[in-house]
């Protein structure tokens, strides 16, 4: 048995181990109301081939994590075995999970659960403990697809809590601003890992979530998260009109903080049009807004998070580098390192990216490669973003210096890499 080759090469580029696995697939069963129960064993089983046609369930949920058919996973049904129960909708399970859904779920909800009883406070907070390790989970790794499945998984948990309970208008606000913040994670997470199919879903059920809870707040992150989607896709005008809508929002007029987040992001936005005007404009704003803001002020947890004198110095970075600015765009990024705090991992590495390849704009061979070369594998080296950004920065090392011995250390350390990934 020569097992399920297909399934293995789509784990390792996604990144995701047996346990992994399981706990993604587990968590879209639990968003779709059924019980997690796949186990490690349960994937060796599939990797090996001794299971080739899983559970209905678990292949609708195998379909959820890869955003696939199952039978692009390796997996085939032998003879009428896949007749013994008939396949879920997978449009009817998104939909489970998504705004739209809310009639037909308090139906189904409703059915099996029973009696309804009464969501407070106290459900609101504990599905926000679970956001904050949503949020840390990010910091350190950014991008995995089991950060994306799980922040899906808990904004269907928060939309299900809502369905089969009896809430005052002010806790049904509060659950649908919950979920919404989970979309708009799970978003991130797909931007991030450069799944950008994935994140535009995730953007039009978040909008409608986050429009049904009132927060102003959860509508500037996700309408801020949608800017970064377009200029991350090459598109600044998409860009620049849906930063727009998050800057335009009551909680940008209200706390400066906000405004500056939204001022910042633009200026990065603007540095994709070549516009250096607007950049130094934006980013201006953004600095006076960040030095108006009151640090003691209450906050949502995603934005104290991360936002800070060292992000904006990392998004003038990208705002810089974007113009071919290298020199400007190398003190931003010393000045971000400096400041970044040792939890946010990713942006570390991120950061140190976008220094190396300042550096080598600049002509400086050998500082580029050292910086480049500095960035661990673990827990970050693998991430998407950087990953695609290290190989764009050996692109331009061999165009600049083809016969350079630099270049020649720069191939040998990345081929040791990949036959060394751990290294």
């Amino acid at each position: 048995m020569e097992g399920n080759r297909v399934l293995k090469a789509r784990m390792a580029e996604s990144g995701l181990t047996q346990t992994e696995l399981a706990e993604a697939v587990n968590a879209d069963l639990r968003a779709a109301g059924y019980d997690g129960t796949v186990s490690d064993r349960t994937v060796r089983n599939w990797l090996t081939g001794k299971t080739g046609w899983p559970h209905h369930r678990q292949r609708a949920a195998l379909e959820a994590v890869f955003n696939c058919p199952v039978t692009e996973l390796g997996f085939a049904p032998r003879g009428d075995s896949s007749r013994t129960a008939p396949p879920e909708d997978p449009v009817h399970r998104r939909r489970f999970v998504s705004a739209s859904a809310g009639a037909a779920l308090a139906a189904s909800a409703a059915s099996a659960y029973g009696e309804q009883r009464r969501v407070g406070v106290g459900d609101v907070q504990r599905l926000l403990s679970k956001f904050a390790f949503v949020i840390a989970s990010d910091h350190r790794y950014g991008g995995k697809l089991t950060i994306e499945t799980q922040a899906s998984a808990l904004a269907g948990e928060a939309i299900a809590l809502q369905a089969r309970s009896t809430a005052s208008q002010r806790v049904r606000g509060a659950l649908y601003g919950c979920a919404a913040s989970f979309t708009s994670s799970a978003m991130w997470a797909a931007i991030d890992g450069r799944r950008f199919d994935a994140a535009q879903r995730h953007f039009e059920r978040a909008a409608g979530l986050a429009a049904m809870s009132g927060d102003s707040a959860i509508q500037f992150r996700i309408w801020s998260h949608a800017g970064s989607l377009y200029r991350h896709m090459g598109r600044p005008a998409d860009a620049l009109a849906a930063n727009d809508v998050a800057r335009r929002l009551p909680v940008s007029r209200r706390d400066p903080m906000f405004a500056s987040l939204g001022h910042a992001r633009h200026g990065a936005i603007h540095g994709l049009t070549g516009d250096a005007r607007a950049v130094r404009q934006a980013l201006g704003h953004a600095q006076d807004a960040l030095q108006q803001a009151d640090p003691n002020e209450q906050r949502p947890v995603w934005m104290t998070a991360f936002y800070d004198q060292a992000e904006w110095e990392n998004l003038a970075l990208a705002a810089y580098l974007s113009l071919g600015d290298y020199e400007n765009a190398e003190a931003h990024a010393h000045r971000s390192l400096a400041l970044l705090r040792p939890e946010m991992q990713r942006t570390r590495a991120i950061t140190t990216t976008r220094l190396a390849q300042a550096q080598l704009g600049q002509g400086d061979l050998e500082p580029a490669v050292v910086t480049a070369m500095s960035i661990p594998a673990e827990p970050t080296g693998g991430h998407p973003r950087v990953t695609g950004m290290l190989h764009d920065f050996g692109n331009a090392l061999r165009l600049t210096a083809p016969s350079s011995l630099h270049t020649r250390t720069w191939d040998e350390y990345t081929h040791d890499r990949q036959r060394n990934p751990l290294r």
